[in-house]
């Protein structure tokens, strides 16, 4: 996975210690990283490693599918990190083949809120800025608490102390 800086008009969104997507002590994980562009919108920059193939040179739909699945569910904490939503629903098309290897832009936008749904959308970005792959979900609130986050190892880790 690649790292970043987050510039001054982002806010870096908190990392979970053993989190697939976004958790930085999994060891077979995705480490991604999640940055707020506002009310409802986030971005990720990343890259696919060789080891979540499918066919050959190309990533496996369902790492595409998490990554996706992750971002919708990023977009309703812009506000407060500490919103833990599930995705109900994931509608996920694939547009083009995913390229291992290569930087990825990762994009969410909320689409809107209604008691404890929300709905977004999300697409992943390959290099030359088409469209790779997109989804639409559907998302409730979780309806137990899941403790202390902090103690669950929910953070913001910087940019600089990130493990690639």
């Amino acid at each position: 996975m690649t790292s970043r800086r987050a510039t001054s008009l982002e806010t870096k969104q908190p990392n979970s210690r053993l989190c697939f997507a976004c958790g930085l002590e999994n060891p077979v994980g995705l480490r991604l990283a999640f940055y707020n562009q506002g009310p409802g919108r986030v971005t990720s920059d990343t890259m696919v490693p060789s080891q979540f193939q499918g066919y050959p040179g190309r990533a496996h739909g369902g790492i595409v599918a998490a990554m996706l699945d992750e971002i919708v569910g990023r977009t309703v904490m812009t506000e407060d990190p500490e919103h833990f939503m599930v995705t109900a629903k994931l509608e996920v098309r694939y547009r083009s083949p995913i390229p291992l290897d290569q930087p990825l832009h990762l994009e969410g936008s909320l689409v809107r809120r209604r008691g404890r749904f929300a709905w977004a959308h999300a697409d992943v970005r390959l290099p030359d800025g088409s469209v790779g792959a997109e989804a639409d979900a559907m998302l409730v609130d979780i309806e137990s608490s899941l403790g202390d986050p902090a103690a669950l190892g929910w953070r913001v880790v910087s940019d600089g102390d990130r493990e690639s």
